[in-house]
């Protein structure tokens, strides 16, 4: 049992920021809904501290979820954010109201008192010796008078209570976001909470997790077979090397290729699963059966139905095929569980569908094996690693479950998957071979996510002497630590102008190339 840190949800967006922060300071973490009972809380074993989260509500509202009791009788440190620091204040007698003033964006906070959770961690001092953090806020209400046993931790200019704790029974409340990459101090702030006042000891580390998960594996399965849909991505590659190392040839792997595919990834699945590790995989070419179910449909949504659904036919029939598999393995991971527990509670706004939320017809008769649901995305890429994955299959940037018919606008056709391919390998190639002399790393290491659209309209073009009507393609390259908002990179003009050239030259049927210049939020980063 590892020790763990107990996350309430309150509806924030950035929830899951302050799970990947403790994960990082090296303790395990689970995200629950705000309003869960008094014997929840109470039945968590290792349970070495709790964080409640932010929110768009007011503490004060009628309808607002209450802080569980257990949380403050539990007797471990809690910290609050923003909403759970109001929440806080209120269930333990102090005070708050809405704010004249409201704080959103950037703001500097001066620490006060020396306490356990601040001591020590600034940005900058002041001319008069005060410790100062530079801090994200977001929040329309503030704490006016402090719950009796507290002090005074953290001020800003229009926020008198921008923090407070109470050391004795190790509470502690901060107006602003130390989850958020704005705020700089953030992860030292989220570790001192996990290690030094939780007592978190670091048992939160991929080697050992490795051999734990393996353990798990081989216990639950036992003698069974298991058959598992790989797609190529980060997440079903590193589930099958995961399997596998545990179980060997029960493992069975599905590749259904959709005809939408990267430029030859049919050909690099099968080389690194089938050839490089001894993995059992059946390779279903089925692009003809995609591409008839998507002619003539233009909606996003619709598209990613329709191949969602296709998928689960095809793997279906396949899996069917296995005789003696006992279990469907997924590679599920924890932000999936969070979405999908948080749309159950209506909780989350829907930007767009998954292509397999849902699962696959109970009529397969297969019990779920879902080895990575308890890892961020990151935490599944250094397992990667340690399974001996290749880094350029482990750190190859997102890649959406519909793969190119999200990236086709309109339409999908063979003839624009085709020469949508060829324009985004280009693309990849270019900025894995092009290194930026200030941090000696390629720009596809300095970009997030990295790709080409294809666009179903035609412009006019001249080449040599010969006028051109040709299609037009985006290329998309952003910046982000969360993908929760992103920034569009700034690539070097002779990057682009590189690309662009390439493109024009080498793929006929194309004569014009544009760059996306949006950032998230207004756009997200796919376009579809």
């Amino acid at each position: 049992m590892h020790q763990r840190i107990l996350i309430l949800d309150y509806g924030s967006q950035v929830t899951q920021l302050i799970a990947r922060r403790v994960r990082e300071a090296g303790a395990y973490c689970e995200i629950h809904p705000g309003d869960v009972g008094d014997d929840f809380i109470n039945a968590q074993e290792g349970l070495q501290g709790i964080i409640l989260s932010g929110s768009h509500a007011s503490a004060y509202a009628d309808d607002a979820l209450k802080v569980p009791a257990a949380v403050f009788t539990r007797g471990v440190p809690v910290l609050g954010i923003c909403y759970g620091m109001q929440a806080m204040a209120l269930q333990l007698g102090g005070e708050l109201e809405g704010s004249e003033q409201r704080e959103f964006g950037y703001a500097e906070v001066r620490a006060h008192g020396h306490t356990a959770l601040l001591n020590d961690i600034q940005d900058f001092v002041t001319p008069e010796g005060h410790g100062m953090l530079k801090v994200w806020m977001s929040h329309g209400d503030k704490v006016t008078a402090l719950p009796p046993g507290f002090k005074l931790m953290a001020s800003t200019a229009s926020c008198a209570i921008a923090g407070m704790a109470d050391e004795a029974r190790r509470f502690y409340g901060v107006q602003f976001h130390p989850e958020v990459t704005h705020t700089v101090q953030g992860p030292a702030i989220i570790s001192r909470f996990v290690q030094t006042i939780c007592g978190c000891t670091g048992d939160w580390n991929m080697p050992d997790y490795v051999d734990e998960a393996i353990r798990n594996i081989r216990e639950q399965v036992g003698d069974d077979e298991v058959v598992l849909g790989l797609s190529g991505g980060v997440d079903s590659s590193v589930a099958a090397a995961l399997i596998h190392r545990a179980i060997g040839d029960q493992l069975t792997c599905v590749f259904v290729d959709h005809g939408l595919l990267r430029l030859d990834e049919g050909k690099q699945v099968m080389a690194t699963f089938a050839d490089n590790f001894g993995m059992k995989v059946i390779h279903v070419d089925a692009s003809a059966r995609f591409l008839s179910e998507l002619a003539g449909v233009t909606d996003p949504e619709a598209k990613r139905k329709i191949i969602g659904k296709e998928f689960v036919h095809i793997f279906q029939d396949e899996a069917s095929k296995l005789k003696n598999a006992r279990w469907l393995a997924q590679g599920t991971i924890y932000p999936d569980v969070i979405e999908s527990a948080a749309a159950k509670s209506g909780k989350a706004t829907g930007i767009k569908s998954h292509h397999n939320v849902g699962g696959l017809p109970e009529t397969l008769n297969l019990r779920l094996l879902e080895p990575l649901r308890e890892l961020f995305k990151d935490e599944v890429r250094k397992l990667g690693v340690e399974l001996g994955l290749p880094p350029g299959m482990v750190y190859r940037h997102p890649f959406p479950g519909p793969g190119l018919g999200v990236r086709i606008l309109g339409e999908v056709k063979k003839e624009y998957a085709d020469l949508l391919r060829r324009a985004d390998a280009i693309f990849i190639e270019e900025l894995n071979n092009t290194v930026d002399p200030a941090t000696g790393k390629s720009w596809y290491e300095l970009t997030s996510q990295a790709f080409t659209v294809f666009l179903p309209v035609k412009s006019v073009g001249v080449m040599g002497d010969s006028r051109t009507y040709e299609y037009v393609v985006a290329l998309r390259a952003v910046e982000t630590s969360d993908f929760m908002t992103a920034d569009w990179a700034e690539l070097p003009y002779a990057l682009l102008k590189r690309v662009s050239g390439r493109i024009i030259n080498e793929v006929r049927g194309i004569n014009r190339v544009t760059y996306d210049v949006s950032s998230k939020p207004p756009a997200t980063i796919e376009w579809e």
